[in-house]
């Protein structure tokens, strides 16, 4: 007997909080390992770090509904664990492996799930497509805008601020120092468009530090939060290198992925 016909359901998610990543985050320490994970002391046994991701949550919802035991999340890219993901949202593909159940009230289930997620996590309306609807995901280079939330070592120069909004910057990144264990050692060619800066008001402090916002636009695949420290050289043309002062990247929020 033929095996049931696999489900791709495109939608968006929005990530309204942070310290939730995408898809299972397994722990660095045991890996997730069975055997390994029972005396972890990093993750407590559950062999992952936090408890849920995006991944799950929908898992747990569409399953089930779909009798399937299996499911797969293919994601248009991601953000890091402690990113916000706003506007529209990221285009993703779940894929649902040999479901016994078709005839699914999709949109029954989203508003189910907005109901006991929807504080954490929002999605658009579920669309069934194609397999190759994956790859095109996949494949697809999004620009993006951020926010992003800046701490200083000192003050900035004022002088030095204004004149940053508008400028298109080109960035030549070496792969980050926090990355380059799993990926290779290149130099990628990036650009970031600053659309807007200010300082915080100290009425306007939040919990992250910061003592500055800015609007920027980037190319696919720049990394945002070594754009701002320069990454120890790795990342010239970065932000603390054009105020003259040592920054980092306290809090990020994706405001939108460009089609």
């Amino acid at each position: 007997m033929p095996s049931p016909p696999t489900v791709y359901l495109e939608s968006r998610y929005r990530k309204l909080v942070r310290d939730l990543p995408q898809t299972i985050f397994f722990c660095p320490e045991c890996k997730g390992d069975r055997r390994r994970r029972a005396a972890c002391a990093k993750c407590g046994g559950r062999g992952k770090l936090p408890d849920d991701s995006v991944q799950e949550l929908l898992g747990r919802r569409l399953l089930p509904a779909f009798r399937a035991r299996t499911g797969k999340f293919h994601g248009a890219g991601r953000e890091d664990v402690d990113v916000r993901m706003l506007g529209r949202g990221r285009p993703f593909v779940f894929e649902v492996v040999a479901p016994r159940r078709d005839g699914v009230d999709l949109e029954a289930l989203r508003e189910r799930f907005h109901g006991e997620e929807g504080h954490r996590v929002q999605i658009d309306p579920f669309l069934v497509v194609a397999r190759e609807r994956v790859a095109q995901l996949k494949e697809a280079q999004f620009d993006k805008r951020y926010r992003i939330g800046v701490a200083f070592d000192g003050p900035p120069d004022p002088a030095r601020l204004a004149p940053l909004e508008g400028r298109v910057l080109q960035v030549a990144q070496r792969t980050p120092q926090r990355v380059v264990h799993r990926r290779g050692d290149l130099v990628r060619e990036r650009r970031v468009t600053i659309l807007a800066a200010r300082v915080l008001e100290v009425g306007e402090a939040d919990e992250a530090g910061a003592a500055a916002e800015f609007d920027v636009e980037t190319a696919h695949g720049t990394y945002v939060k070594e754009w701002v420290s320069g990454d120890g050289g790795r990342s010239p043309n970065s932000l603390a290198e054009l105020l003259g002062v040592a920054a980092r990247c306290v809090r990020l929020d994706v405001l939108e992925v460009l089609d």
